[in-house]
């Protein structure tokens, strides 16, 4: 009798341990499914307009690069840059840094590189230089400053710069896009207040000739 009783207990034991090992694979491939579905929702967190701005960031930062003479454009993560850039080494650092940004898929480069073709230097312009040595490093700076205050790639930086710092307005969601000195605004805010905000920022940026508004306000659930 007690022979048979432990028998039956044995087999018991062994039916316990067989389920908990089920269960348990169960739960570890349960808790992988999950952890791979969130992977790969991660990956698709960013926006065109947040890569955007991480762009546009890394350039404005790195001291090889003329962060603010380049243009970036984003669109379902392919990021493409536009603008003049002084030589080779500066354009392959710009479009390393665009590739090694979080969210870009790929990168298309129509950056340029400024040579005597590009830039306008011919011989007579050298010979007007000489000429002008004299001129103070005061006003060179100041007529520098006037050309790049009106370039497309300089008026968007600085109304990015003014939208992300505003705590009115949630500038990550907002892209901004210059052609001509207009400004495009394109992407979500949470209420009229904050769209007029954005607006109003970006009609008292200098260099801003015209402001498009694409702006569509989506409440806060």
């Amino acid at each position: 009798m007690l022979r048979k009783i432990s028998v039956i207990l044995c087999g018991a034991t062994v039916v316990l341990m067989t389920a908990g090992a089920a269960a348990a694979q169960s739960t570890t491939q349960e808790v992988k499914d999950k952890t791979k579905t969130a992977a790969q929702k991660t990956g698709t967190v960013l926006t065109d307009a947040e890569i955007t701005t991480a762009v546009k960031t890394k350039f404005l930062a790195d001291s090889k690069v003329g962060g603010l003479k380049i243009d970036v454009d984003t669109d379902h993560g392919v990021v493409t840059l536009t603008g003049p850039v002084h030589s080779a080494a500066e354009k392959s650092e710009a479009v390393r840094l665009a590739r090694t940004t979080a969210g870009v898929k790929h990168v298309v480069s129509k950056l340029e590189i400024e040579t005597a073709a590009t830039t306008g230097h011919t011989d007579t312009t050298d010979k007007m230089k000489a000429e002008t040595k004299g001129q103070s490093a005061e006003t060179k700076a100041k007529a520098g400053e006037a050309k790049e205050a009106t370039s497309d790639a300089s008026v968007t930086a600085k109304v990015k710069s003014k939208l992300l710092g505003d705590t009115q307005v949630g500038g990550l969601n907002i892209d901004v896009d210059t052609k001509d000195n207009v400004v495009t605004l394109t992407g979500k805010v949470h209420s009229a207040m904050e769209k007029n905000q954005a607006l109003r920022l970006t009609r008292g940026t200098t260099g801003v000739k015209r402001v498009v508004d694409k702006l569509t306000i989506e409440p806060k659930n």
